[in-house]
């Protein structure tokens, strides 16, 4: 009677043990609670476009020449970053290069690493505490690529077709849970 039961025992025990350590490592996998101990810093400069070389002296002198060079950046959106799901700390701005195309910045980013952060461009308010956690993917945002790293300064091109004046904030977004890490509102300068 004993081996009966230690031989139907044995399979069982070794399926348990298998659907568990299955168990474990997609767990593992979804969540990536490493990541909580891993900073990843970024210093990324304002980018500027490249001025046109000085024409030769033999060249013939053009129109543009003696135009006036382009104005530098122009920040026309700022605000401070809010904590929400994590403690987050920085500030966001909506800035236009001289060429016409707009960058987001992040400067002075703090908040938490996790598994699948984006930074989202959004039209939803900024609301404090959990309220704030779930509103922004509930209107329209523009994920403007995945978070370089959860410290630093780093920019984010928006894309050319992406209308500035509609969107209103900006939100460090963990894609795989559905949650704001922190949020800026921006106020027009």
């Amino acid at each position: 009677m004993g081996r009966v039961r230690s031989a139907l025992l044995g399979p069982w025990m070794v399926g348990v043990l298998v659907v568990a350590v299955a168990g474990a490592g997609f767990g593992l996998y979804w969540f990536q609670p490493w990541k909580l101990w891993q900073d990843e810093t970024v210093r990324e400069a304002l980018p500027v476009t490249v001025e046109a070389p000085e024409p030769s002296a033999d060249a013939p002198p053009s129109a543009s020449s003696s135009a006036p060079s382009p104005a530098g950046p122009k920040t026309l959106a700022s605000g401070e970053l809010i904590s929400h799901e994590h403690a987050t700390s920085g500030t966001v701005k909506l800035v236009r290069l001289p060429d016409g195309s707009h960058v987001v910045r992040l400067e002075g980013l703090d908040t938490s690493n996790g598994p699948d952060l984006r930074v989202w461009f959004t039209d939803a308010p900024v609301k404090e505490g959990r309220a704030g956690w779930h509103v922004f993917d509930d209107g329209q945002y523009v994920s403007l690529g995945r978070l370089k790293g959860n410290k630093g300064s780093q920019n984010y091109a928006v894309p050319a077709d992406v209308d500035v004046t509609r969107y209103s904030s900006v939100s460090i977004w963990c894609d795989r849970f559905d949650v704001s890490f922190g949020a800026a509102e921006l106020a027009r300068t």
